[in-house]
């Protein structure tokens, strides 16, 4: 199954969370943090505008970027999370 999001949405995969501190430390699952960063999958169309054409999306389809913590809706496609967000809650391309 294949997700295509629709308009100003992306669909993004989190990267994999730290398992060790900087200073070496085991995190066990219940203390990490879900990662605020990921990849993005796919691009929708883009937003509409008043004029009816589309704006072009500043993310394209590979990107790893910054989101906040409450960012997007989780969503499990063929055993994958993945989160579908709209474009404006993308705060960052990490390069």
């Amino acid at each position: 199954m294949r997700v295509v999001p629709i308009g100003d949405r992306v669909v993004i995969k989190r990267l994999s969370a730290e398992e060790t501190t900087a200073g070496g430390i085991f995190l066990p699952d219940v203390s990490r943090q879900k990662p605020r960063q990921g990849r993005v999958l796919s691009v929708g169309d883009g937003r509409l505008l008043a004029d009816g054409t589309r704006a072009t999306h500043q993310v394209r389809e590979g990107d790893r970027v910054l989101f906040g913590t409450y960012a997007g809706t989780e969503v499990e496609i063929n055993g994958e999370e993945l989160l579908l967000m709209s474009e404006e809650d993308i705060l960052a391309i990490v390069e």
